[in-house]
This record gives structure tokens, sequence and C-alpha cells, in this order.
């Protein structure tokens, strides 16, 4: 896996939800507490719900590198890194959106497009990391 793809896709992929967030001038951490809340969902304290949120995102897009690293081809990896990682968002925020379950309420009470755009951000830098 290249690392460095991994590290820049995992800071840099958060930068539509979070340029969005402050254009907004709502709380750029909402969407790392939503995360968090998926891991610890009777928690409300912020600073444990920010701690799970980043492990969750670590784990994540690790698993996702991992897959993406092995599934992109060789030819255009940044466009279909891209399309994957609209695949991921598909995926990821159609569970967190149709799941009754409690623990998705504050995924799914995020603005979806800001979340979307991470997630193709994701998959374009993995892509752009190269073999």
């Amino acid at each position: 896996m290249d690392r460095s793809a991994l590290l820049r896709a995992m800071v840099l992929s958060g930068l539509p939800s979070t340029g969005w967030a402050l254009l907004r001038r709502v709380d750029p951490l909402a969407a790392t507490r939503a995360a968090g809340s998926l891991v610890l969902p009777a928690e409300r304290r912020h600073v444990p719900l920010v701690a799970a949120g980043l492990t969750a995102h670590l784990a994540l897009s690790v698993g996702w590198a991992v897959v993406l690293e092995a599934a992109l081809p060789a030819r255009r990896r940044v466009a279909w890194g891209a399309v994957a990682g609209l695949a991921i968002a598909a995926l990821d925020l159609g569970i967190a959106h149709t799941s009754p379950a409690p623990r998705f309420a504050p995924v799914s009470e995020l603005p979806l497009w800001p979340q979307v755009a991470d997630h193709v951000a994701f998959g374009g830098l993995i892509g752009f990391g190269g073999r």
C-alpha cells in the first residue's frame, strides 16, 4: 500500500466538508463527532466522540485504501479512484441515510453533498498515489 497516498487522502479528503462547514459557519468537527457516534452511540461528550471519530476514520480509510490499491487499474487511476469514491459514498452514506438505527442519525443529519465530495476526493487521492 502506498502510505504517502493514504496519508494524503486521509488528511486532504475532508477538505470539501470542512470547507463547506466553515463557509456555512457551522461546526467543522460535526462530521468527526458523527463518525464517533457510530463507534460510541451513547456518548455525548465532545472529546471522546472526536477521538472515536478519528479512530473510525483511520480504520475505514486504511480498509478502503487497501481495496482501492488492489482494484484500481494502472491507467487513469485518479479518475477511477474518484468513481470508486463515489461508489463508496453510495454504500457508506446510503447505509447511514436509510438505516433506522439511532447510531446513524448524526451522520444522516449532516449535509449529504459535502460528504459525497469527501469520498470522491478520497478515492481520487488514493488513485493519485499510483502503484
